[in-house]
């Protein structure tokens, strides 16, 4: 390009700068303004942790809301924040008195940017692409550690390299010219049309995450029209497909998975997952969501139960963007039958002789309280449906229970005391210490335990809370063995304030062990630990901005009912001959290993069109060869292409661990059905050490 091209270029978008100035002016309202006067006095008294609006916090404050406005350096230049630098030292004094005005300025400037940028990039299409997808060029793929530009050259450069690559994105799913100028024009002018419809509330939202998310990532502002899309979430009536969605950059991720949900059942849908557009059954444009709002994104993918809805979606373990694809999934609600408890038998073999061991699925810590409140006796719940698996089991003499938690998210407190109850004969099971030292300690009163013999927990990155309060006391008490891999690390409780203008979720108390040890942060350490393919550098309590650090109180009185500790080398060494030997294992393992290597050495991506397939078809090569590896191990049929292992997993997997069709070899099962039989495998090994420690004891 010309240097005449490049200054005329350059002096349209500073024309567009200009003329969008007074498009773009929002102000606060006084609504806005007393609900930041609001939310700075609950946050500094009612928030578990020490609060305080210094300079040091202002500071956190000022960069995570430049993050929010221009989290990839791509449109703000150092001039358009230099007017706002001394807000670095003012935000606690912004807040508390509500004086929004710079705040929403700031918003403002960085939205006409955006906006002559869009324009700039239509611009361009209208004068057509002529791309030649040659030559040495690679594009950054994450710029959040990037300095703010000082020319406005720097980020011509940059988005160049930008249009250049989201035209080779879908020139290598085979569109041609037109169909690639038509599909961005569509995608940028989506994007300017939403820049154009902002209002206040969606200013004050930015801010307002911006203030919250500098102090911890569970306290959250909710808007009028967020706060009603939450009551709805927690009744369960919501109809959609059940995944809980956050904003990641640009894009909208699958945070998780609501259990017994659509998207769950459907095995369509993994966490991490990002979507990029959404479609209706009935329409056959997709509409694009790249920095879409999420309630937006929420709103298109809500619908009529029965309905169908399309998801454009570029998998977690993708580390090439262009790597999307379209899955379908029926909306539907979720009620307690879905997210009940459910059981199964497994048999084993050892030197000739079958064993039994009983696995417990449970998907949610629930209680129906509407039932309860009333007084009815047959409510359900989460503690009165395993007790009923459990008699099951018992009746069909298994040599010991594992409880799946994997995947569970957590849910009603008292359930996680109840369900520890079944399992122990009284005690205490959590301590709750507010902001004020306050220690309240919670657990189970009723005598007798239903069943003592061997007891598992299968955990996994996504149990958290409830899930990890029940698997620490089981660790705690030495009541049984812990397996899998580090759980979430969310040992924090939230509640709800009301302002004069939405609400304000606070985060108020925080969870410990009862031998003092914090849930927070750390989660869960198994006492054996199986391989994932969850990475937990972005899923998790440690992987989230402001995490509240681990620490500990003391510990409470409390008997243990075993010490499985003593057999850990013995149950280990067991664990890892039958792992060495296990394809599904190995799989999981190498798998793992390469996703963080892909991770760590593509931060750029090639815009030479024949570089870029190459280094496609190499990582997925890589891919493909770990799934065949594990095929002919288990004697499958190897697949052609990578695609194909990830629709064969979508179109079998189910993870929750439980077998729905008993008549599948276990062999046949995605590579996590192997965590399953494997927990089984160890605590038969447990049980049979256990007995002959009793009888040479005895």
């Amino acid at each position: 390009m010309s240097w005449f091209a490049t200054l005329s270029r350059l002096t349209v978008l500073t024309a567009v700068l200009i003329m969008s100035s007074a498009v773009m002016a929002l102000e606060p309202t006084d609504e806005q303004r007393q609900a930041a006067v609001e939310s700075a006095d609950s946050l500094r008294y009612g928030h578990y942790a020490d609060v305080n609006f210094d300079e040091a916090w202002s500071q956190n404050a000022f960069d995570r809301y430049l993050d929010i406005l221009d989290g990839q350096r791509a449109y703000l230049l150092q001039r358009d924040i230099k007017p706002f630098n001394h807000l670095r030292t003012e935000l606690g004094r912004v807040l508390k008195n509500g004086e929004l005005d710079e705040v929403f300025a700031l918003h403002q400037r960085a939205s006409q940017r955006r906006e002559a940028r869009l324009e700039w990039l239509l611009d361009e299409l209208d004068q057509g692409l002529d791309f030649d997808f040659d030559g040495n060029q690679r594009l950054e793929v994450d710029r959040e550690d990037a300095a703010f530009a000082t020319r406005e050259s720097e980020l011509e450069t940059l988005w160049e390299k930008r249009l250049k690559n989201d035209a080779l994105s879908l020139a290598l799913t085979d569109q041609d010219r037109e169909q690639v100028e038509d599909a961005l024009r569509q995608r940028y002018e989506g994007q300017l049309s939403r820049i154009e419809q902002t209002e206040p509330e969606d200013v004050f939202g930015l801010f307002m995450a911006a203030v919250t998310g500098s102090i911890e990532p569970h306290t959250a502002y909710l808007s009028p029209r967020q706060g009603e899309s939450f009551d709805i979430q927690m009744s369960l009536s919501l109809e959609g497909i059940g995944a809980l969605l956050q904003t990641d950059g640009e894009y909208v991720k699958v945070a998780s998975l609501v259990a017994g949900g659509p998207a769950e059942r459907a095995g369509v849908l993994k966490p991490a997952d990002r979507i990029i557009a959404v479609g209706q059954e009935d329409e056959d444009e997709m509409v694009n969501v790249i920095g879409m709002r999420l309630d937006n994104v929420v709103d298109l993918i809500r619908g009529p139960k029965g309905s169908k809805v399309r998801l454009e979606v570029i998998p977690a373990q993708a580390v090439d963007t262009t790597r999307s694809h379209v899955v379908a999934i029926t909306r539907d609600t979720v009620d307690l039958e879905d997210q009940a408890a459910s059981s199964e038998v497994i048999e084993l073999e050892r030197d000739g002789e079958p064993h039994s061991l009983g696995v417990i699925n449970v998907p949610t810590f629930y209680v129906d309280f509407d039932a309860w409140q009333a007084g009815e006796d047959d409510y359900r719940s989460t503690t009165r449906d395993v007790a009923e698996e459990v008699e099951k089991l018992k009746e069909q003499d298994v040599e010991g229970i594992v409880l799946d938690l994997r995947n569970n998210g957590g849910g009603a407190l008292q359930e996680a005391n109840s369900l520890i109850g079944l399992f122990i004969d009284r005690g205490p099971t959590v301590q709750v210490r507010d902001a004020r030292g306050r220690i309240q300690l919670y657990g189970d009163s009723e005598a007798g335990t239903l069943y003592d013999g061997p007891l598992g927990v299968l955990v996994n990155r996504l149990s958290a809370s409830a899930s990890e309060i029940f698997a620490g006391a089981i660790q705690d008490y030495g009541r049984g063995l812990v397996l899998g891999s580090n759980t979430f690390g969310k040992g924090t409780v939230q509640t709800l304030d009301q302002l004069n203008h939405g609400e304000l979720k606070l985060t108020r108390a925080k969870f410990y062990r009862i031998s003092g040890k914090s849930t927070q942060n750390r989660g869960i350490e198994p006492d054996i630990t199986f391989p994932s393919l969850i990475d937990p550098e972005r899923i998790g309590e440690s992987s989230l901005d402001n995490a509240l650090g681990w620490d500990s109180v003391r510990d409470v009185q409390y008997r243990r009912y075993g010490q499985p500790e003593e057999f850990l080398p013995a149950l280990k060494k067991r664990h890892e001959a039958r792992a060495e030997d296990n394809p599904n294992f190995v799989y999981l393992e190498r798998q793992s290993a390469l996703a963080r290597k892909l991770r760590e050495q593509h931060t750029t991506v090639s815009l030479n069109r024949e570089q870029r397939k190459k280094e496609m078809e190499a990582q997925e090569a890589e891919q493909l060869s770990l799934e065949n590896q594990r095929r002919r191990a288990l004697g499958m049929e190897e697949l052609d292409e990578w695609i194909d292992a990830r629709e064969d997993a979508m179109a079998g997997s189910h993870q929750d661990g439980i077998n729905d069709d008993k008549d599948d070899d276990d062999e046949d099962m995605p590579a996590e059905r192997a965590q399953v039989l494997e927990a089984a495998e160890i605590l038969l090994d447990y049980a049979g050490l256990a007995a002959n420690t009793r009888l040479a004891k005895g």
